[in-house]
């Protein structure tokens, strides 16, 4: 390669980066999510043990447009509480049992298979549940965020 191919590649480089203020682009297979490292109950979750985060854009501890998939065992009961941001979920794989209101209530438990959408309106709280296989829910919101329990003693434990 000459000179001037050099030059023209070591300008062109740079602005196929972002530019100040501008996010970058990102394209993931599921595979390529799979392989991301996930967390335990991170920012974002409702922070119940063996539920793991996998973060896909930006950081829900921070400010700005956060996207995260949160990977929930069977059998898993999440009390109810709330978070500060306003949030969209997607349900992604397996059943997904969602409820509105400020206690645990079976009776309104909503059935939301693969592809179903729901909302998380900012400090209205909610509850949910898996059945007998785990569901993967991918949730996008504006952070920071944070998860308040509405009864105080159903707060989970901070993860080890």
């Amino acid at each position: 390669m000459n000179s001037l191919g050099i030059a023209l590649l070591v300008l062109l480089v740079p602005a196929a980066a972002p530019a100040p203020g501008e996010t970058a682009r990102e394209r993931l297979t599921a595979t390529e999510i799979d392989a991301r490292v996930a967390g335990g109950p991170g920012a974002g979750s409702s922070g119940v043990s063996g539920i793991e985060t996998v973060v896909l854009k930006g950081d829900p501890s921070k400010p700005g447009l956060y996207t995260i998939l949160l990977r929930v065992p069977p059998q898993t009961t999440i009390q109810a509480h709330a978070h500060p941001d306003d949030r969209v979920a997607t349900v992604v794989a397996g059943t997904w049992q969602f409820g509105y209101g400020n206690h645990f209530d079976e009776a309104a438990l909503k059935t939301l298979p693969p592809g179903s959408f729901y909302t998380e309106p900012p400090h209205q709280p909610h509850f949910a549940r898996t059945g007998d296989a785990a569901a993967s829910i991918q949730i996008s919101g504006f952070g920071p965020t944070a998860t308040h329990y509405e009864n105080p003693r159903d707060t989970p434990p901070p993860a080890r």
